[in-house]
């Protein structure tokens, strides 16, 4: 088979060509060129929510890229591999240019991991442009985990749909207003992640003020791979917990609300039988970094995010 293949869902003979693949890359460059998540979505064949781009030459599977549509707000997202030998031909041009074209939007991330130089070069050239950094940090779940300590005067609780939404939504701009992916979040946005297989009530943790009711921060963990009923499930994978948005009012800074709302969501995604957390924080934000560690969090690898610049 030659040229360029486009599917939804991986037979079993393509799975094994692309887990080839990336295990050579990844032994050639000492890092993995896809992020966990989407190497799970590619062993388990893919799903109605992405799209595997294989490229062949010689009859050898030489390219391979994930597109990820499932993100409305961020836009659609992808990650690119090729082989060692095949590097420096255009392939990865010639998988970029089809990703383009199935995105018409253009609202298009690339994910490059390691902080490759080349990959930045390339991606500049391409018409993106370097917007994040993102460490990805792991704990064990196995591992003994402090209590979550909150004051007296505060109630932790389920979020509730309806009722919290718009003070949410407050809170969320005034906590991320100097990160204006996280702090531009409308309620639309809101109600697209609330519509989602992975959404959980009681893994969206509030808390407030016990006597005046005001939501002072919250903590929205996520499952990746959680298996609830069969209509809600998306893809199949081993499950992992995620520290998904902590955040907290801004007044309140400093005073360990922060610190107890991450303990709690960890609680959660124990009791819910997981054995690994994870979660993505800036490179920039030291301060959240040096917290996490304190928790047991570690360095587990790096991403790097490009936005496509559209001509204006």
């Amino acid at each position: 088979m030659e040229g360029l293949q486009i599917t939804n869902r991986l037979d079993a003979a393509q799975i094994d060509q692309a887990v080839e693949l990336i295990n050579a890359i990844s032994a050639h460059d000492g890092l993995s060129p896809i992020s966990e998540h989407v190497f799970l979505h590619l062993r388990h064949g893919g799903d109605d929510q992405g799209k595997h781009f294989l490229l062949h030459e010689g009859g050898r599977l030489v390219g391979y890229a994930h597109l990820d549509v499932t993100d409305e707000v961020e836009g659609p997202s992808a990650e690119i591999a090729i082989a060692p030998a095949a590097r420096r031909q255009g392939l990865g041009t010639e998988l970029i240019t089809e990703i383009l074209q199935a995105t018409p939007s253009h609202k298009l991330r690339l994910w490059a991991h390691g902080e490759q130089a080349d990959a930045g070069k390339w991606a500049q050239a391409m018409g993106f442009r370097h917007a994040r950094t993102l460490w990805q940090m792991r704990r064990s779940l196995l591992a003994p985990l402090p209590p979550a300590n909150f004051p007296d005067d505060v109630l932790l609780r389920p979020f509730i749909p309806g009722q919290d939404d718009e003070e949410w939504v407050a809170l969320n701009s005034l906590s991320f207003a100097d990160h204006p992916e996280q702090g531009d979040w409308t309620l639309d946005d809101l109600h697209r992640r609330m519509a989602e297989p992975w959404f959980s009530i009681p893994g969206f943790l509030v808390a407030a003020d016990r006597v005046t009711g005001r939501m002072l921060g919250f903590h929205w963990t996520k499952i990746h791979g959680f298996i609830d009923t069969p209509e809600r499930q998306p893809h199949i994978h081993d499950a992992i917990g995620e520290v998904y948005v902590v955040g907290v009012d801004p007044t309140l800074q400093g005073k360990g609300l922060g610190k107890a709302l991450t303990l709690a969501g960890l609680h959660h995604l124990r009791s819910r039988g997981l054995v690994q957390s994870m979660l993505y924080v800036d490179a920039t934000n030291t301060a959240a970094i040096t917290m996490y560690e304190n928790l047991g969090f570690a360095r587990w690898d790096v991403d790097v995010m490009y936005r496509y610049q559209t001509e204006t």
